[in-house]
This record gives C-alpha cells, structure tokens and sequence, in this order.
C-alpha cells in the first residue's frame, strides 16, 4: 500500500475528470473453486486497488463528487474469521491508511444508491466481469444483467484509463521490485529443475 496521499490525490483527480454524480467502484468478492469454502487465492479489482488501496474481500468505494464524500462499504471480521485468520486491522483501519473515514456495512450501499437514483444523480460505475458484482449492480440500478455494460459510464472510462496510463514514481519502483523478485523466482526454478 502507498502513503495515504498517493490515494487521496488519485480519487481527487479522478473527481475533478469526471465532474459530477456519484463514482461506484466495487471491490472483488470471494471465489469458490467447487463448494463455498474452498477458494481461489484472492484477487482484488485492479481500479478498486488503484483508487481505494484496499485488498480484502466484499469491498465497495464510492466517490460523492456533489457532496465530496467518500465511503467505504464493508463487514469487519466476525469472532469466527478472527480465531481462524488471527488478528486483523479492521476495516476503519486500513481504509484510513488510504485517507477514508467514513466505514459503513454493505447493506447501507443499497439505500446511498437508491438516494442517488431517485434525487436523478448519475451513477458512474465501470463495466462489471465479474458475475456476483454483476448480479449486485443489476438488483441496485435495476437494470438487466444484459444492459450493464452498456451503461458503464463512459466520462468514468476514459478518467480511469487517462489516470491508470500514467505511472508514478511509487508505481515504477512497485513493479521494477516486482521484476527483480520475478526474475529471482525463475532462474530459482531453472536451477531447481537441473538438479
């Protein structure tokens, strides 16, 4: 994770790109392989980690531009998740580590949306791939699975891929680290595999 203002001046920008209305971006849920407790190793949504910092499951960040507000939905960790997981930061946590302070459960994000819908504000989200957060938009914007993608906000698009293109010096260093533990981890299998 970067310093708190690598995400703050992202989301900012990304506000002053798209100009009014209401940014949705959702987080990655859980996977199951074959049954609902064995999972696929976790990977989270890639413009939720750009814009939000935050890699943990069941996740979603909107971005107030009318109201400049920004909320972070998400459940903290039962008893049961902390005895098998071991102590965790909790959600109010590690979202102020990216300059967030407003933490509510995700049932809330239904009623903020639906505030949003019926005051006539636009709701910028990017195309969903994933089919649970498929299956979530379309109950929220009460809109056919089949439509989503086509009502992907553009001005949001564009914003995100003007922002993502451009990387920082934070973000050059991150992926030269990651090359170099690449190239470690491959010539460790070619010499693992001579002998």
């Amino acid at each position: 994770m970067f310093e708190k203002s690598v995400y703050q001046l992202r989301r900012q920008k990304l506000k002053q790109q798209v100009g009014k209305g209401l940014i949705l971006l959702l987080g990655n849920e859980e996977s199951s392989m074959n049954y609902k407790d064995n999972l696929y190793h976790f990977r989270q949504d890639s413009s939720f980690l750009y814009f939000f910092g935050l890699d943990k499951p069941g996740l979603a960040g909107i971005i107030d531009i009318d109201n400049d507000r920004e909320i972070i939905f998400g459940n903290e960790l039962t008893l049961d998740e902390i005895v098998w997981m071991g102590p965790q930061l909790s959600i109010a946590d590690q979202a102020a580590k990216a300059g967030i302070t407003d933490i509510q459960p995700p049932a809330a994000l239904a009623s903020v949306l639906q505030k949003a819908r019926s005051s006539a504000h636009t709701i910028h989200f990017l195309p969903p791939y994933r089919p649970e957060n498929i299956q979530k938009l379309s109950g929220w914007l009460g809109l056919p699975p089949a439509a989503l993608k086509e009502h992907a906000s553009v001005p949001l698009i564009k914003a995100v891929v003007a922002q993502r293109s451009i990387k920082s010096e934070e973000e050059v260093q991150q992926i030269g680290q990651a090359v170099d533990i690449t190239a470690a981890m491959h010539l460790a299998a070619i010499k693992g595999a001579k002998d």
